[in-house]
């Protein structure tokens, strides 16, 4: 288990101040505990979400006591995208969560590397719920299975710790296959129209007209 230290934050520190001082506030709550703000530093939290990302369980160590905690929700700048706001959050030990799960695609694919044709990630996150220590922080999906264009990961062929279910997808929804790209279709220059074809004869009726009346005058 990843370990991460805080400490309790004092509130007359207004939050633009710390975070220019290198730390980051937060929030700890959950299922039987009171809310606490906290403060952690931020070279920590990034290195913790490398490490556990947002659905494994964390140690979230307060002045020597240790909670398991999910990092739960992130809030980002929406100018820069720099985290501003960690939310840690205490899961019951007895009931089952919802989570996305991220879907990483490793290995290499015979119906790319030899047959021309491209992958295409149908689905890259996977909604599944379970006991919060049972959630990986990832699961790995081995393209190499894609010898033709004809195979396919399907969603119930992803490699689901025990006691992890998925939900909101068909067993049968397609998680990554292989297509030949898309031919491009040629475009050919206009023919020249033949000459007098598609032309429009405009009636000269004032020279009828005339001829009519040089008639009647004779």
């Amino acid at each position: 288990m990843v370990s991460l230290t805080a400490i309790i934050r004092d509130k007359k520190i207004k939050k633009d101040a710390l975070r220019k001082s290198g730390f980051l506030p937060g929030v700890l709550y959950g299922e039987g505990i009171k809310n606490v703000s906290v403060q952690v530093a931020k070279k920590d939290i990034e290195k913790t979400l490398i490490e556990a990302g947002e659905t494994s369980i964390v140690g979230l160590e307060i002045d020597g006591t240790k909670t398991d905690v999910l990092i739960h929700q992130i809030a980002k700048d929406p100018v820069t995208g720099k985290i501003i706001h960690i939310d840690f959050f205490h899961p019951s030990s007895k009931k089952k969560i919802e989570a996305e799960i991220e879907l990483v695609f490793e290995g290499e694919s015979e119906a790319v590397k030899s047959g021309g044709g491209i992958l295409i990630k149908e689905l890259k996150e996977i909604k599944v719920k379970g006991l919060a220590k049972d959630l990986p922080k990832e699961l790995i999906v081995d393209v190499s299975v894609l010898k033709t264009l004809e195979d396919r990961v399907l969603v119930k062929d992803l490699p689901l710790p025990l006691g992890i279910e998925v939900f909101g997808h068909h067993d049968e929804d397609i998680v990554v296959h292989v297509a030949l790209p898309k031919e491009e279709k040629e475009i050919t220059a206009p023919e020249e129209p033949v000459e007098g074809e598609g032309e429009v004869a405009i009636e000269d009726k004032d020279g009828k007209d005339e001829e009519k009346k040089e008639k009647e005058q004779k």
